[in-house]
C-alpha cells in the first residue's frame, strides 16, 4: 500500500483537500504551508476549487519525490504526511526516498496485484449510492 501511494508524485489537489494541514496543522513545513497559502485562502468557500500539485519540486514526472517530499516534511495532504508520522511505515518510506529504484520495482508489483483483483460483477456484486455504512 505504501508503494501505490508514490502515485501521488503525480497530480494536483483542491484547496479544499489540503486547506486544514497547511493552515491548522504542525506536521507540515511552514515554508511549504506559506508557499501555498496566496492560492488556497483559510476561508472555506474562498478558492475551494483551486489547484496545486502535489509535488512542488518535480510535479509531472513519475519519481520518487512524494517520498522524498513526506520524510521533508513538505507533503501537501495531511493523509499522505500521516503515513511518514513517526509510525509503522517509516522505514518504508526512508526507504524509498534514498532508493528510488526500490519504489519502481515494488510499485511495478503491487500495481501487477492489484490489477489481478477480480472484482465481484453482475448479480454477485453490489453498487453503493453511499459508501459509508458498512454492508
Amino acid at each position: 500500500m505504501v508503494a501505490l501511494s508514490g502515485a501521488h508524485t503525480i497530480g494536483q489537489a483542491r484547496c479544499t483537500t489540503f486547506r486544514n494541514h497547511i493552515y491548522q496543522e504542525t506536521n507540515i513545513d511552514s515554508f511549504l504551508a506559506n508557499t501555498r497559502k496566496p492560492n488556497c485562502p483559510g476561508t472555506p468557500g474562498q478558492g475551494d476549487n483551486n489547484l496545486a500539485p502535489l509535488d512542488i519540486q518535480t510535479p509531472t514526472p513519475f519519481d520518487n519525490s512524494y517520498f522524498v517530499n513526506l520524510v521533508a516534511m513538505t507533503g501537501l495532504l495531511h493523509s499522505d504526511q500521516e503515513l511518514f508520522n513517526g509510525g509503522s511505515t517509516d522505514a518504508i518510506f526512508q526507504n524509498y526516498s534514498e532508493n528510488p529504484d526500490a519504489f519502481i520495482q515494488d510499485f511495478i508489483t503491487a500495481m501487477i496485484k492489484m490489477g489481478d483483483i477480480n472484482p465481484l460483477t453482475g448479480s454477485d456484486g453490489k453498487i453503493r449510492t453511499n459508501c459509508r455504512p458498512v454492508n
